[in-house]
């Protein structure tokens, strides 16, 4: 029950530093099982197999090995080759990698790369090049309206200047106003 528990907990939680570099060496170790291609499996040792990423538990017991093949296709086919040798892959990665343990291989084809294609070529879609126009402002106008546009945007310009000049002549008008009545309200202010 406790380990029920336990799992629970450390489902949420990112792997830690300790996982992160177990994993990468038992990457580097099945990468260079792969590149070798010493294996009794004729099937397997035609697949061009990239090992992606390596996952392992925070036990260290049991990992969850991403493969992609080249070209990605015949990703299931490799899967049950791979899961096949599973036990003497594990045997190898055992002498490769100095563990208390070996863990426990499990293969997953990795389907980021395909999730990554798919996310480009609906970014690359014309519907959302349209719709990126138009939060871009871009809108579909007529070189010509646009340039009636920035004549609009000039004479706007010009405007505000003019209400800006009206304001400094009134302002100075006040200030004027302003130091005759403190010029002349001084001396009854005094007296008072």
């Amino acid at each position: 029950m406790a380990s029920k528990k336990r799992s629970a907990v450390n489902a949420g939680k990112p792997p830690s530093q300790r996982q992160l570099r177990v994993g990468e060496e038992l990457r580097h170790a099945l990468a260079d099982l792969f590149r070798r291609g010493d294996f009794y499996d004729p099937e397997l040792s035609s697949f061009n197999i990239t090992i992606t990423e390596v996952r392992i538990s925070p036990d260290l017991s049991n990992a969850t090995v991403f493969f992609a093949t080249l070209g990605g296709g015949q990703m299931e086919e490799a899967s049950v080759a791979l899961r096949r040798a599973a036990a003497f892959l594990r045997g190898q990665v055992a002498r490769m990698v100095n563990l208390r343990h070996a863990p426990t291989l499990s293969f997953e084809g990795d389907t980021s790369f395909d999730y990554a294609h798919h996310i480009d070529t609906i970014l690359h879609s014309p519907a959302v090049a349209r719709d990126l126009s138009r939060v871009n402002g871009d809108d579909d106008h007529d070189d010509e309206d646009d340039d009636e546009s920035w004549d609009d945007e000039e004479e706007d310009d010009e405007s505000p200047d003019a209400e800006e000049d009206d304001l400094d002549r009134e302002g100075d008008e006040d200030a004027a106003a302003l130091d005759d009545e403190d010029k002349s309200g001084k001396g009854e202010r005094r007296g008072s």
